[in-house]
């Protein structure tokens, strides 16, 4: 039996079902967070940053949803917000269909220990005062899921071998680690309740992309073995496409596409996600693929456009752009678009050529 194996048994809390649900583990509705932005002493007016602004999806179990998107348009706010680390300002969030934004004290807590999260810094993610057993074994004392020392110290022992850190470290500190090391120990601190669901705040990103790649294949594993579903936050496609089942894709806040990863990658809808897609380094050979400059900067979160939020730097835009919001509509097999002229585009712009 594999050492991932051994968590799973010996870490699962009773009464948590180990079968494969038809059942959506989480789903998000029109969550939305605003933050307050502080008015001059004559102002009036209440300014609000639209960090997420009405983000809606479905997350299986055992399923990775790769994010996608620009820095500054919302994916790590989004992600924190879906685990109550930020309170959201709106919306609503079911996990495994109870009520997570209605739930508070005990309930919370222990719905909480379900869902984990894996920060972006392997350098400040963990507390230099606490050895690496006591970084991993806190959730477990929150918790008080053992009743002895003896027993919270081999389970840790045992989460150090899964992640592939020498439980003879156990004592030493997170400064005496390596970053792909230290982002070892969090993935141990994250799984070591053995949650079903861990939201990935672009773990790889402050990586070496030798180690990148370890990590990756570790997560993987991981899922396999321990099957956990993953919210996965990156702005590197490329990482986005081996880890994901499905992407989605956001823009100042607002999902602009999602669908399944091989569908998203053969066919990108919408004008941003074919921007993104084109700058992907791609070998000699694929040199004459159409690579597609965004003009202008990105809008003001406090001031969005009106309209479609993308059109000030759409190569799309028209008229309509700039007055009417396009929904996010299903233009087939689940793949979800917010774009006027979805599907309408020509095939220099968004089929063969871009591809190339």
């Amino acid at each position: 039996m594999s050492a991932a194996s051994n968590i799973r048994r010996n870490g699962r809390r009773p009464g948590m079902n180990d079968t494969m649900s038809k059942d959506p583990l989480l789903e998000v509705n029109h969550l939305k967070k605003l933050f307050p932005v502080k008015s001059g002493l004559l102002s009036r007016e209440k300014k609000f940053i639209r960090a997420v602004d009405d983000v809606s999806f479905k997350l299986m179990p055992k399923e990775t949803l790769g994010v996608v998107g620009e820095s500054g348009c919302g994916k790590s706010t989004m992600g924190r917000s879906v685990l109550r680390l930020i309170q959201p300002t709106e919306g609503e969030i079911l996990y495994k269909g109870k009520d997570f934004m209605k739930a508070s004290g005990a309930e919370l807590r222990k719905m909480r220990s379900d869902m984990q999260i894996i920060f972006q810094d392997p350098y400040a993610s963990l507390n230099p005062r606490m050895t690496v057993g006591e970084v991993i074994a806190e959730p477990l004392n929150i918790q008080k899921t053992y009743s002895s020392k003896e027993e919270t110290r081999e389970h840790v022992l045992e989460a150090m071998k899964v992640v592939g850190i020498n439980p003879k470290y156990y004592n030493r500190y997170p400064h005496e680690f390596s970053g792909g090391q230290r982002q070892r120990i969090g993935i141990a601190r994250s799984i070591v309740l053995h949650p079903s669901l861990i939201v990935c705040d672009e773990p790889v990103s402050a990586l070496d992309v030798s180690i990148q790649s370890q990590v990756l294949n570790l997560l993987r594993d991981l899922q396999e073995s321990m099957g956990m579903a993953y919210i996965f936050i990156s702005h590197n496609l490329s990482v986005i496409r081996h880890i994901s089942d499905r992407v989605m894709v956001m823009y100042l806040g607002h999902v602009v596409e999602m669908a399944d990863k091989d569908e998203l990658f053969k066919d990108p809808l919408h004008p941003y996600t074919q921007a993104l897609m084109s700058a992907i380094p791609l070998p000699e050979r694929h040199s004459k693929r159409k690579k597609i400059i965004l003009q202008g900067d990105l809008p003001s979160p406090v001031n969005q456009p009106s309209g479609c939020i993308f059109h000030t730097r759409c190569f799309m835009a028209q008229d309509i752009c700039s007055k009417e919001k396009p929904e996010l509509r299903d233009m087939g097999n689940g793949h979800m678009c917010a774009c006027h002229f979805c599907g309408k585009m020509e095939k220099g712009i968004c089929g063969e050529k871009l591809q190339g």
